[in-house]
């Protein structure tokens, strides 16, 4: 019996909006199904909506600092409901650019929430993008699974009161105060917008310091950075319990401190997104977590039956759901599938004020594989030394293997980050030598020079396997 499709990508986000349009390109019938947004979460509840507040946050501080070169300025007042109007229009011009590169490309869209019926045919049902859509069923040769993740709470009584990061992006006024718990990428950003926009914060996560996973020494520099911006820490810490209060809300933490705020936010974490899709109709396995088990091709369980992204909880980053994307494509319709990525090597970045990115491999992580040089600068940018904010400091990593001499590990925490790494990234994959770095020739004055005029090693870490 032949198929509607050739295949059927489940969910609008970066990762299957590029799987959708490659696949297109060689000639395939596709078609996508999105339940919610356009563009998914990166679009719409992540990535470039948080770049816009963060960028919002700064303006304050700038303003502050121009005095010192001049400028006499003084700071007003924000307008939270201008800035959300604002980003909201952004995210719908997105929306609309979303849809339109998968009609250009030929792709039949669906709207509505897809439920497996067989490892080959999907119906499709209302959501919340159109719940007066009505019911239909179709097929396909393959099927990508492309869903996401979402956001969760801790189980913990009263956790019903505390909001998301979802939640966060559509708030009607900005909390006068705040208590955000967790320590990863999501918590320090938003601890950043909060307190950027002159909330009190509260930042409560359980290890000694924030971003666990990154390299310890940005660790204790964002750290440092975190108590520089006025917010208030509490490390080695939980929450048991929150209870609304008759002005906001009090968290109780397993240390015996309770915080008040007019709003508490969760952000521990994402899970994948599999809720109703019917997977074990499908044959689709996936590990009490919900990650739905890929093989190294993504395939899953279920010949015919793929996932890509966040759904696979590996490295949830939109960059990385993009190549899977784009990878998948080539190799399932593509004559000549010859794109590779490089995933060990992929950049990412923490968009706190300053940010901290990196590339490669943390100084524990290069030890495990044998000893490293480590080269490491701390300083106050230039455009602190006339602004008074002299405790905001930059701090630069090069982690090296001593056999090879290949860096093998790049962090930076300070301005403009995340755009110098992107460059650094490249470096680092095509393995360059610390004899390389140490023979270019710097851009001056700049902080990405001091990358490549770091000369005297820090120290030696042995190998720690």
């Amino acid at each position: 019996m032949p198929h509607d499709f050739d295949l059927l990508v489940i969910g609008a986000g970066s990762g299957g909006v590029r799987c959708a349009r490659i696949a297109a390109g060689h000639g395939a019938r596709v078609a996508v199904v999105e339940s919610r947004h356009w563009g998914g979460t990166c679009v719409n509840l992540g990535c470039v909506p948080k770049k816009l507040m963060v960028q919002a946050s700064e303006y304050g501080a700038l303003v502050d600092d121009s005095a010192g070169f001049g400028w006499s300025n003084t700071r007003g007042t924000h307008d939270w409901s201008k800035l959300i109007a604002a980003k909201d229009k952004e995210i719908t011009r997105l929306n609309g650019i979303y849809i339109s590169m998968l009609e250009k490309a030929g792709i039949t869209l669906f709207t509505g929430h897809a439920q497996f019926e067989d490892a080959h045919t999907v119906r499709i049902m209302p959501s919340a993008l159109a719940p007066d859509a009505k019911a239909q069923t179709v097929s396909a040769k393959k099927i990508i699974i492309a869903t996401g993740s979402e956001p969760v709470r801790a189980d913990i009584p009263g956790a019903e009161l505390a909001i998301t990061s979802d939640e966060a992006f559509y708030l009607k006024e900005r909390p006068e105060s705040v208590v955000i718990i967790g320590g990863g990428y999501i918590g320090l950003e938003f601890a950043g917008i909060f307190a950027g926009l002159e909330s009190q914060v509260d930042l409560v996560y359980r290890q000694p310091e924030p971003l666990r996973g990154f390299d310890q020494d940005m660790r204790t520099a964002v750290k440092e950075a975190v108590n520089a911006k006025g917010i208030q820490q509490h490390p080695s810490a939980s929450p048991q319990e929150i209870v609304r209060t008759g002005t906001g809300y009090a968290v109780t933490l397993d240390n015996g401190t309770t915080l008040n705020a007019d709003c508490v936010m969760f952000a521990t974490g994402r899970r994948p997104k599999v809720g109703n899709l019917g997977l074990e109709k499908a044959g689709v396995k996936t590990e009490k977590s919900g990650r739905i088990i890929v093989d190294d091709t993504q395939e899953t369980s279920q010949p015919g039956i793929y996932a890509i992204g966040d759904v696979t909880d590996r490295i949830n980053l939109t960059p990385v759901a993009i190549a899977e994307g784009h990878n998948l494509a080539d190799r399932l319709f593509g004559k000549d599938p010859a794109r590779t990525w490089s995933i060990d090597t992929t950049p990412k970045a923490v968009f706190f004020t300053p940010p901290l990115a990196s590339v490669g491999l943390s100084e524990e992580e290069a030890a495990r594989n044998g000893a490293v040089d480590i080269y490491l600068s701390r300083f106050t940018p230039m455009r602190h030394t006339l602004s008074g904010r002299r405790e905001q400091k930059t701090v630069m990593k090069l982690v090296v293997d001593q056999a090879s001499q290949k860096v093998v590990g790049v962090h930076m925490l300070g301005d403009d980050a995340a755009e110098i790494m992107q460059g650094f990234a490249v470096a680092v994959t095509a393995g360059l030598k610390k004899i390389d770095f140490d023979r270019t020739v710097g851009i001056h004055p700049t902080s990405a020079e001091e990358l490549v005029t770091m000369r005297t090693r820090t120290r030696e870490t042995p190998h720690t396997p």
